[in-house]
C-alpha cells in the first residue's frame, strides 16, 4: 500500500530507538529504526506490549456462497481484507490490532501497479496503523479464481 512517507510516525523520536511518537504504553509499537529506510505502507517490526495472539488465516475474495467476487486486484484486495478483519472482529481484535499480515498476490506486478488504490483501500478500512507486512508472489491460490490472499496476527488487548 503507497502512502506518503512520514505517516508511520516520528522516526527515532524517542531517544533513537526508532519507536513512533505517541504509542500507547498498553498497545502494539509501531518500530521503525532511523537507520533502515522509511516504510511505505507497512512498519518495520511490531512489538505487543501485552495481549492475546489471535492467528487469522488466509482471507481471499469469497462471498457467503464460497464464491470469488471481485474483477481485478482492488476489488479483491478488499473482500479479502473485509474477510480478514470480520474474522479478527469475531476474535475481539480491530484493525489497529493487526500485528503482522502476509499479502500473497498471483501477480505482483499487477499488485504494484495498483498499489496507490490498494493503500486507499487500506486507509478507508484500516486506518493510518500499518502491521508488518510481506508481499510473496505465488504462481497460485488455493481458489484458481483468486488474485490475492491475506492472512495475519492480530493482538487482543
Amino acid at each position: 500500500m503507497t502512502t506518503e512517507n512520514g505517516e508511520h510516525g516520528e522516526y527515532g523520536a524517542q531517544g533513537g530507538t526508532g519507536r513512533d511518537a505517541g504509542t500507547p504504553p498498553d498497545g502494539l509499537e509501531r518500530v521503525n529504526p532511523p537507520h533502515l529506510a522509511p516504510p511505505t505502507g507497512f512498519s518495520h517490526g511490531v512489538r505487543a506490549a501485552s495481549g492475546t495472539m489471535v492467528f487469522l488465516a488466509g482471507q481471499t475474495a469469497l462471498d457467503k456462497a464460497g464464491r470469488i467476487v471481485g474483477d481485478g486486484i482492488v476489488e479483491q484486495f478488499e473482500r479479502a481484507l473485509t474477510n480478514l478483519l470480520d474474522v479478527a472482529a469475531a476474535a475481539g481484535a480491530g484493525p489497529s490490532d493487526l500485528a503482522k499480515l502476509t499479502v500473497f498476490a498471483a501477480d505482483v506486478a499487477d499488485y504494484r501497479r495498483h498499489a496507490r488504490d490498494l493503500g486507499l483501500v487500506w486507509k478507508r478500512l484500516v486506518g493510518s496503523d500499518y502491521p508488518a507486512m510481506a508481499v510473496i508472489g505465488t504462481t497460485r491460490l488455493w481458489d484458481e479464481e483468486a488474485l490475492v490472499e491475506i492472512e495475519g496476527i492480530a493482538v487482543v488487548r
